[in-house]
């Protein structure tokens, strides 16, 4: 009966070593797929967030008031919005904000609408500054457009 018991105790020792050789060899994988969804999270994060200032830009770019806002006022209620909002590893770059028409509803009229498009270069917090690197960053852009009143 003391070799079964040794048998055993050496197959349930054999058993431990396969199990955490295969907990060494999945682990690399299980954590690309979970820094790859933080990522994913953030991009989505700060495509919400442009997405958002476009159309808060826009909707006070069309707004009657006297004076209207003009191209730079407009960029800048956007600018603001986006300011301290975004996910950014380390050094924020600020989003490059396009109105059109040039003079926003001032000279549009009412038959052209006014657009207002926003790009953000992500460059990525976990899995995503490795990708960056190799491919480049993300860059993810936002348009809205709105009738001038």
């Amino acid at each position: 009966m003391k070799t079964h018991g040794r048998a055993s105790h050496g197959a349930r020792v054999h058993a431990r070593g396969v199990v955490s050789l295969e907990f060494v060899l999945v682990l690399p994988f299980l954590l690309m797929v979970l820094f790859g969804i933080v990522d994913v999270s953030m991009v989505l994060c700060d495509k919400a967030v442009i997405t958002n200032a476009a159309g808060e830009a826009a909707r006070q770019g069309v707004v009657l008031r006297v004076p209207l806002y003009t191209q730079t006022q407009i960029a800048n209620v956007a600018l603001a919005y986006t300011n301290n909002s975004l996910v950014t590893s380390g050094t924020a770059t600020p989003p490059t904000v396009t109105v059109s028409p040039a003079g926003g509803c001032a000279t549009a009229g009412s038959s052209n609408p006014l657009q207002v498009s926003i790009a953000y270069t992500y460059n990525g917090v976990v899995l995503g500054s490795a990708l960056s690197v190799l491919t480049g960053p993300i860059t993810v852009t936002a348009v809205a457009v709105k009738n001038c009143e």
